[in-house]
């Protein structure tokens, strides 16, 4: 799937493309867009968003796998060599992450009104800031405006969110206790109003635990598949969007 970029960044204009999941049936099915780290769609992470979304859309999600560097023709390792670009990324992120919900807003298969977000790395520091409630007064200001029922983050970084941030969606945090690429205590620690903010942290997992790599060093990072991590935190994830679904 292809769709025009609110803020294609580079000259010209970007189509985002996508892969989409649906379950079997009409619907409308409640929906989830996925995206990437700073990695891209690099083949070891762009497999663990397909394993993340084969199992959501067993349990009835239509499924939006977002790709936002390819299209721009941004390499993984020149991102996650920059935390300069990364931070330029949290912004044209967002705006892709809202262009994905209304765009899943528009199939008729999908109920608008349940459309969540899930997040990896930078990636999740993406969704931890769609639930912000002055991001979302930005990107969403209308009520009749699509916006996310619920976000999920993966090792993110937390210093994305200021001290006593206002939420407007709940948020739930999967970290790594062993990650030193971003801190788990960061996210611990991060104090919110509004919506309520979970953070779970498995304390033997490094950053990309969802991730089929073996534990590695990665620009001197800790990454790695925690297969126990990869696990719960996926069951956890299904019982929070479960909970947050509007009937």
């Amino acid at each position: 799937m292809k769709f025009d970029a609110s803020e294609p960044v580079e000259p010209g204009g970007v189509k985002l493309r996508a892969e989409l999941y649906k379950p079997q049936g009409e619907g409308p099915f409640p929906a989830v867009v996925l995206m990437h780290g700073c990695g891209g769609w690099q083949p070891a992470v762009r497999f663990s968003l397909q394993e993340h979304a084969t199992d959501l859309q067993s349990r009835g999600y239509v499924v939006f796998n977002l790709d936002s560097f390819g299209p721009r023709y941004y390499s993984g390792d020149e991102m996650c060599a920059s935390n300069a670009k990364l931070l330029r990324a949290l912004k044209y992120r967002t705006s892709d992450a809202f262009d994905a919900a209304r765009y899943l807003a528009g199939l008729p298969f999908v109920d608008r009104r349940n459309i969540f977000l899930m997040g990896q790395s930078n990636g999740g520091s993406v969704a931890m800031r769609a639930a912000e409630a002055d991001i979302v007064h930005t990107y969403a200001p209308a009520p009749t405006d699509v916006r996310f029922r619920a976000i999920a983050a993966y090792y993110p970084w937390c210093g994305v969110y200021r001290s006593n941030v206002s939420l407007s969606a709940p948020v739930q945090i999967f970290s790594g206790g062993q990650d030193n690429w971003v801190s788990a205590e960061e996210c611990t620690s991060v104090r919110v109003k509004g919506a309520q903010l979970d953070v779970v942290v498995y304390p033997q997992a490094r950053h990309s635990f969802d991730v089929e790599l073996i534990p590695q060093q990665y620009m001197g990072f800790l990454i790695g598949k925690d297969p126990v991590a990869a696990a719960d935190s996926k069951r956890r994830m299904a019982g929070f969007f479960e909970k947050n679904l509007v009937h």
